[in-house]
């Protein structure tokens, strides 16, 4: 098998990762279709977790053969929440792509969905439903079925009427392995932004309902927050927002 870059072509879109040359392929040939086989989890399991557990600031050194799915949330004619000019699709690519390289800089196998500014739903032309919306979650979910992912890691930015809400926000799946994705996100990002939130469980949210690998939400942050904002625009704290998540993937990695 050759290992390396990989360009993979669904629809329209030019999905960037590096897997396995013969997953690229296959994903080519199956992508468009609804009635792949699916990646079925294990039964949900519940794993108690300590907030004394494996530090941030030791990260191993370890082959990593998983392949993680970024999703940059929203896109195209879909800029999801806002504030003036300032758009959450933005926000969403600029630290996914950023978490791509630092994942990829790790030697960890990773593809994220959107590198541009375009909308997923372009790309779907199997689903029945005349909801723009719903093609767009379901072209998502479409490409974590197809190929053999590990995690879905999914980045948006939270919206509040009280402009008091602030820090970031991990939500999760009802299942173990989501679950402490999830907390150990939480705990990453939490002192970038002097908060102590904990991971909250979405069971509402079509792609933590539908993907069936372990997935979670990252709310990176309130774009209606002045202080938030500030933090989610800036490169710098753009660039430490995806370190931190990047860190705390390895070590989800390094348990499973």
């Amino acid at each position: 098998m050759v290992a390396g870059i990989t360009a993979i072509f669904i629809g329209c879109t030019v999905y960037l990762g590096n897997v396995q040359a013969e997953d690229a392929a296959a994903a080519c040939g199956q992508a468009s279709s609804h009635e792949s086989v699916l990646n079925v989890i294990p039964e949900p399991y519940l794993i108690s977790i300590s907030s004394n557990s494996l530090p941030m600031d030791s990260v191993p050194s370890l082959p990593f053969t998983k392949l993680v799915l970024i999703d940059a949330g929203h896109g195209g004619i879909d800029g999801g929440t806002s504030h003036g000019d300032i758009l959450e699709k933005d926000i969403n690519l600029a630290i996914a792509q950023k978490l791509y390289l630092m994942l990829k800089s790790k030697g960890i196998p990773v593809i994220v969905n959107r590198t541009g500014d375009y909308a997923l739903s372009d790309d779907n032309r199997w689903s029945a439903t005349r909801s723009r919306h719903r093609k767009d979650l379901a072209q998502r979910r479409q490409l974590s079925q197809e190929l053999s992912v590990s995690m879905f890691i999914s980045i948006h930015v939270n919206w509040s009427k009280n402009k008091a809400n602030r820090g970031p926000i991990v939500l999760h799946q009802n299942e173990g392995r989501s679950r402490m994705l999830a907390w150990f996100i939480q705990q990453s990002l939490n002192p970038v932004f002097r908060s102590n939130k904990h991971p909250e469980l979405g069971p509402t949210y079509y792609l933590l309902k539908r993907v069936e690998q372990p997935a979670v939400i990252v709310e990176a942050g309130f774009i209606s927050n002045d202080r938030d904002r500030r933090m989610l625009t800036e490169t710098r704290t753009q660039t430490l927002i995806a370190s931190r998540i990047c860190d705390a993937i390895v070590h989800y990695q390094t348990m499973f």
